[in-house]
């Protein structure tokens, strides 16, 4: 494969909000640039990004993928990620990988959801940022009006460096504003040829110009001085400044066309290569001298010692492991050992190789600033980083979102538990935004992810990968049991059978317990009316049956019993005797005490923009929940509340539906709480029915 330095590399990530088409305009960008023979399409399945069972399924990107092509001697990598909110640790992963995030939207519907979250990512990740106003073919789309929605939202950094050519159905071309130069489709040749900008746009290209213009120098003190002085820029001055400010943040360019035409899809590769920074021209990457333990901000060069990035890892059952990086500094090549700081172990790289999509290259070297993947890493996971033994760096870790959403898999096969439990493991390494966790309560395994989609396409692939089947069902939920009053209660166990009886008789006063939820027990005995080699068994025994209590079989929680009298035989007492009589007393005594069930209640946090406020809070009191309190932060408010756990099992879903998918929350366990009479009766019906379906 052709050789090139780093400062011939562009790393474009293409994000925005699902639906919008950005694995089009990257199957579009590989099939112009000739490194595609045929141009590959979601829709008939054969897109190069869209490559999985389940995205040519669904229709939809559900994994971050690569590719790479060139144009005019620059090799671009082309990071497609998922727009779609459940996959959003796929973004997150590739955002590690990219120099510049270009965020796709469309003429038709313009800003969305999806296209705020991409630029809140971009701004935390301080990357590079750019836009591209897709399907400007399509009827209602309108260039004016998106790029107008665009500068209200994101404010005066957004600068068009390209102009369309007609509209709609009209739509024939891209104009580039800094040189002045048009690209047109010619119908008979079926082809995109260079032509003059049209007289009734002249204006208008001049009017966008000036915007950019005064853009660049505001990013710069000397150009802003020669711009009071002179009024204007030369066009090599603006493409530096353009670089300068976008590599900086400071600018956000947009261009447009439409990628399933490909018409602007050649002016948009040109810009890529003039406007956007390459890994040289960005700011260096933060990093932890871990020899001199301090922090350090690394730029990407070939001269320094090898140090890369694994920002994703692919679980394959054939090929095992694969682990996509990004060479930072120095080079990677096959048989070298390096060193991973995150597990303080040797690792040998093996093959390399440049990813297209599924397919895998065999590369000789990875340069500083360039992608590429490896297989068969021992210990290295998604966020680790590599490094030369004599140049021990570490880089920040990834950020994910916590799972928002816990569900039970269920095998439809009893053979299966082990497959399902390797299976699952070999995921996890996959998809760091997904965690399991055994209930061993209920028997259950309990998988947590980001959304129902996110969960039900992890049951896919378990299908799909690994040849198991499973069902997901909402997980049990873990009552527990109490008392709301004292008794004081006799429990007598007495067998006579011939030869040696049975004898054990004691008198335990039970009541509720406020300063904890363990079995308290308290010895009161006098006298040795039980002796006191029968004691431990009285309180074992009590340990035992509060695994189950009377009402549905929960276990019961904040009892204190005390054992206070009894009577025993010299010859048939023994400590089974004194455990049944516990046992007897422990019905006896829950029953007449009022029994009543607790469910778990559940802290919640809840993100969300003003206007959902009361929504939100409505929804709250619906579900049994309280209000605890709000405050602002950032442009968020943060809603403090307490809510059974019960109504929160679909709550990541219920909130996406209420706030657009811009609300978010956390949770975690708070107390346990009396269930309403209601809900009680229901709680015992459904525990019967368990029952007696096992």
């Amino acid at each position: 494969m052709k050789e090139y330095k780093t400062k011939n590399l562009r790393n474009l990530g293409i994000i925005g909000h699902s639906g919008s088409g950005k694995t089009t305009l990257a199957d579009a960008i590989l099939y112009r640039t000739k490194s595609n023979d045929r141009f590959g399409k979601v829709d008939e399945e054969t897109s190069v990004f869209d490559f999985d069972s389940e995205e040519k399924k669904r229709r939809i990107s559900l994994s971050t993928s690569v590719a790479h092509c060139e144009w005019k001697d620059v090799k671009i990598n082309l990071v497609d990620m998922p727009g779609y909110f459940d996959f959003v640790g796929e973004m997150i992963e590739g955002l590690r990988a990219i120099d510049v995030a270009l965020i796709v939207l469309t003429g038709t519907s313009g800003v969305q959801v999806g296209t705020e979250k991409a630029w809140e990512y971009v701004n935390e990740c301080k990357l590079p940022r750019a836009f591209y106003i897709n399907k400007l073919d399509r009827e209602n789309s309108n260039f004016e009006k998106t790029l107008d929605s665009l500068k209200t939202k994101f404010g005066i950094s957004v600068v068009p460096i390209q102009y369309p050519i007609g509209e709609e159905l009209g739509f024939m071309g891209v104009i580039n504003v800094i040189s002045n130069k048009a690209r047109v489709y010619n119908p008979q040749k079926d082809d995109i040829e260079d032509a003059e900008v049209p007289e009734k746009l002249k204006d208008k290209v001049e009017e966008c110009k000036n915007m950019i213009i005064e853009a660049v120098a505001e990013t710069d003190e000397e150009l802003l001085e020669k711009y009071f002085s002179e009024g204007t820029l030369s066009d090599e001055e603006i493409y530096s400044g353009l670089i300068k400010g976008c590599a900086s943040g400071d600018i956000a360019p947009v261009m447009c066309g439409s990628a399933l035409t490909g018409r602007g899809i050649k002016s948009l590769l040109d810009d890529v290569i003039e406007c956007f920074p390459s890994p040289e021209e960005v700011e260096g990457k933060k990093a932890k001298d871990l020899k001199n333990n301090k922090d350090i901000n690394i730029n990407i060069s070939e001269d320094a010692p090898f140090s890369a990035f694994v920002f994703k890892t692919i679980a394959d059952p054939f090929i095992g492991k694969l682990s996509m990086f990004r060479v930072l500094t120095g080079k990677a090549k096959p048989d070298i050992s390096v060193y991973n700081p995150d597990k303080e172990k040797q690792e040998k790289l093996g093959s390399l190789y440049f990813m297209k999509g599924k397919q895998q290259i065999q590369a000789d070297k990875i340069i500083a600033g360039d992608i590429g993947a490896v297989t068969k890493l021992q210990y290295t996971s998604t966020g680790d980083t590599l490094c030369d033994n004599n140049f021990i760096v570490l880089y920040d870790k990834v950020l994910f979102p916590k799972p928002a959403i816990s569900m039970a898999v269920v095998p439809k096969s009893k053979n299966d538990e082990e497959k399902i439990s390797s299976g699952l493991a070999r995921l996890l390494e996959e998809d760091p935004t997904f965690t399991v966790s055994r209930d061993t309560e209920n028997a259950e395994t309990i998988i947590s992810g980001t959304g129902e989609t996110h969960l039900e396409v992890i049951t896919s692939k378990l299908k799909n990968k690994f040849g198991v089947e499973v069902a997901l069902q909402t997980p049990k939920i873990p009552y527990r049991e109490t008392i709301r009053k004292v008794s004081d209660v006799q429990g007598k166990h007495k067998k006579q059978s011939g030869g040696h009886g049975q004898y054990g008789d004691v008198k335990i006063k039970f009541e509720p317990r406020f300063d904890g939820d363990d079995l308290e027990f308290v010895d009161k005995v006098v006298g040795g009316v039980v002796p006191r080699q029968y004691i431990p068994a009285v309180e074992k025994g009590l340990k035992e049956c509060i695994l189950q209590g009377v009402l549905a079989g929960y276990p019961v929680i904040r009892l204190k019993a005390t054992l206070h009298d009894g009577s025993y035989h010299p010859v048939d007492s023994s400590e089974m005797s004194f455990k049944m009589a516990a046992s007897l007393a422990f019905k006896k005594g829950m029953q007449e005490a009022e029994p009543l069930i607790l469910e778990p209640i559940m802290s919640v946090e809840i993100f969300v923009p003003d206007e959902y406020m009361g929504d939100i809070i409505g929804d709250i009191n619906k579900k049994r929940g309280r209000v605890l309190g709000m405050e602002q932060v950032g442009k968020l408010q943060k809603i403090i509340a307490e809510v059974p756990q019960s109504e929160m099992f679909k709550y990541a879903t219920d909130l996406r539906s209420m706030t657009q998918a811009r609300g978010s929350f956390t949770m975690k366990f708070e107390r346990y709480e009396e269930v309403p009479p209601s809900e009680t009766t229901k709680i015992i019906e459904e525990r019967k029915k368990e029952k007696e379906a096992l």
